[in-house]
């Protein structure tokens, strides 16, 4: 059975932008949540978000939205509903259709609109579920669960189960191991759409990073998957990560990054930092001229994406600019979404 992969994106312009340019091999093989993420900065937060959508979310994508981030409260002057209202009229009014994400800790009101969301869209809804841990609740019991499938008026055959498992490293991998397949054992046995198990493996920030060079970051969520799908024998479960970014979600951005890339080649990413010494970001081009050059990535690379295709113009100095950092996190996303949908569809794998 094909394994789908669930990128779990923060729903910025970057991640949108490589959304965007994705292939239709990329297309048929994956379930994008977009996370909204907090801002104080961004006026008109929401609509934002549903600009986004409607000018970068391929036709007849169905988007998983996850407003768990935001403040159940009005978000706008004016606003009738909370975000999961706001979103979901907003979408519909530009005719992109989506899947809303709850948890078994929301409110009443929430779930509310969660079930209004999916009665108005047809396309069911995703309950995401955290792995029990120190900052998690317990799993739900049948009692929780039926309540929680009562309040959004949909049959488990209407529902993808998200497990999240949240940040995964080498040391953290056995015990996180244990108590993922303790958590799938827990939950109440359900005809679910789908089950998904995601984590991320991507650290906070670059702060620390090595500079002018390459740095290997083991992918631990793909091995911790790899782990549970060896000793899982229930529902096959697809696969879920965070991209290229950490899984929780960041703190507001001070100032501008230094030239960085994420590049994803499979169970690693090489990671590239530069300092930001030149004006215009112009660093970035001596970052992409190495990355080109190394024999670890040369063969890797596909002027057929859009991230391997920015950079291979960059480092020729084709642009006349070395984009910022939506543009390097769009690239970076483009390529990675790439490089597991293909490692699933010929390896079975991520």
């Amino acid at each position: 059975m094909l394994v789908v992969y669930v990128p779990v994106l923060k729903g910025k312009a970057g991640e949108f932008y490589a959304l965007a340019h994705t292939s239709q091999a990329v297309r048929r093989h994956i379930r994008p949540v977009m996370e909204l993420v907090p801002d104080d900065q961004v006026r008109d937060l929401l609509e934002t978000f549903c600009d986004h959508a409607m000018n970068y979310v391929p036709d007849h994508m169905v988007l998983t939205v996850d407003c768990g981030a935001l403040s159940s409260a009005r978000v706008l002057e004016g606003d009738v509903g909370g975000p999961v209202a706001r979103v979901s009229e907003s979408l519909g009014l530009r005719g992109r259709p989506m899947s809303p994400v709850f948890r078994p800790s929301d409110r009443g009101d929430v779930l509310s609109e969660v079930a209004q969301a999916a009665a108005e869209h047809g396309h069911g809804a995703c309950l995401r579920v955290s792995v029990p841990g120190a900052d998690a609740e317990a799993v739900p019991d049948e009692g929780h669960l039926h309540a929680l499938l009562a309040s959004v008026r949909l049959e488990p055959e209407e529902i993808d189960l998200l497990l999240d498992a949240g940040p995964v490293t080498g040391p953290s991998r056995n015990t996180l191991t244990f108590r993922v397949l303790d958590a799938l054992k827990a939950l109440p046995g359900r005809p679910w759409r789908s089950v998904c198990l995601a984590s991320g493996a991507f650290p906070v920030n670059l702060t620390g990073f090595p500079r002018s060079r390459a740095t290997p970051v083991a992918r631990e969520d793909a091995r911790l998957w790899r782990d549970i799908t060896e000793r899982w024998s229930g529902t096959p479960l697809d696969y879920g990560d965070f991209g290229v970014t950490h899984p929780r979600m960041p703190p507001r951005s001070r100032g501008r990054p230094d030239p960085n890339m994420r590049y994803t080649t499979g169970s690693y990413w090489q990671v590239f930092v530069y300092p930001k010494e030149k004006a215009g970001n112009d660093d970035f081009f001596d970052l992409s001229a190495d990355l080109v050059s190394s024999p670890l990535l040369a063969r890797r690379r596909s002027r057929h994406l859009l991230g391997d295709e920015r950079l291979e113009d960059c480092a020729v100095r084709r642009r006349d600019k070395a984009g910022g950092a939506t543009q390097w996190r769009a690239w970076a996303t483009s390529h990675h979404l790439a490089v597991v949908t293909s490692r699933l569809v010929r390896d079975g794998v991520p």
